[in-house]
């Protein structure tokens, strides 16, 4: 009979730290889901630029999913174009928003060639 109670209280004691490392789990996951749809997007947009669409069309096309806000933002440092999208992620994990700060931003960004 002891054994069932000191089971029990493991288990009790346990349980918050598995569930933390799910959560935290989910958390990363959605982070890194959403870095590498950044990055996609990234690639077109990239595209967009380089067969010279206007500002609006490009614009319109990062704001299609409206599930998460896109900002935008080139950067031209003489023959260069740094072209940055960022966005940001809620972290659902207790804990682990002290240390990520909460929303957590996701920066993309990558240099082009202007012609």
């Amino acid at each position: 009979m002891k054994q069932k109670g000191q089971a029990l209280v493991e288990f009790v004691i346990v349980l918050p730290v598995l569930i933390m490392i799910l959560f935290a789990t989910i958390d990363f996951g959605v982070i890194i889901y959403n870095k590498s749809k950044l990055e996609s997007k990234l690639n077109d947009v990239i595209n967009m630029i380089q067969n010279n669409e206007t500002e609006e069309e490009i614009i319109s096309f990062i704001n299609q999913d409206t599930s998460k806000k896109v900002t935008y933002r080139i950067v031209t440092n003489g023959k260069y174009k740094e072209v940055r999208l960022f966005t940001s992620v809620d972290i659902i994990t207790p804990g682990l928003n002290l240390l990520l700060d909460s929303p957590y931003k996701i920066k993309v960004s990558r240099v082009v060639y202007d012609k």
